[in-house]
């Protein structure tokens, strides 16, 4: 079973295309994103392994910010503690999900693990890669399911939120500001 979804960048130019698996003991998610950015034109390809309960495992992220290369190695040891490329990082110690900064893809993580009914809500901890920087950063997260497709999305402690459409796989198809589906089932 491969599910996938293609988006355009609302705030700058650029594309991404994402692909959703099936594996054995659990899920594969897979992309490519190419925008422009004050950095220049970047290109990033990933790879988000996930357990058969939508826990991250592990994750590959290659390509270029501009003129600057990007090879970064995710992850999770037996004790479920983080690593980016070999280095144990302490600030994400907890996080189930990845959430890649540059992406509307990995939200698809939280939203599947969770499987919220209709008005209830869960806050999450996700291992954050921001975009420019890449570098793990400890990230809250709150999802609330509003309806069917719809879910509340709040980060930084509130001063981030968004309402979320998601298709029926759980891709997001409207990230407002940022991200809107180009073609999704």
């Amino acid at each position: 079973m491969t599910d996938m979804i293609s988006w355009r960048r609302v705030d700058l130019p650029g594309r991404e295309i994402a692909t959703l698996d099936a594996l054995d003991e659990g899920w594969r998610l897979s992309g490519t994103a190419v925008f422009s950015s004050e950095e220049g034109a970047c290109k990033l390809d990933y790879v988000v392994i996930c357990d058969s309960s939508w826990q991250t495992n592990s994750a590959q992220i290659s390509g270029f910010i501009g003129g600057d290369g990007v090879s970064l190695s995710v992850a999770m040891d037996a004790e479920r503690k983080w690593h980016l490329n070999g280095v144990e990082c302490d600030s994400v110690e907890g996080c189930i999900d990845i959430d890649l900064g540059f992406s509307p893809s990995t939200n698809l993580l939280p939203i599947r693990r969770l499987a919220l009914e209709v008005g209830e809500e869960a806050t999450v901890k996700a291992a954050w890669l921001p975009f420019p920087s890449l570098q793990f950063e400890l990230l809250a997260q709150l999802y609330r399911r509003d309806g069917e497709r719809t879910y509340h999305y709040e980060s930084r402690g509130g001063d981030f939120v968004r309402k979320l459409e998601v298709n029926a796989v759980g891709f997001v198809t409207s990230y407002p500001d940022l991200w809107q589906a180009e073609s999704c089932p």
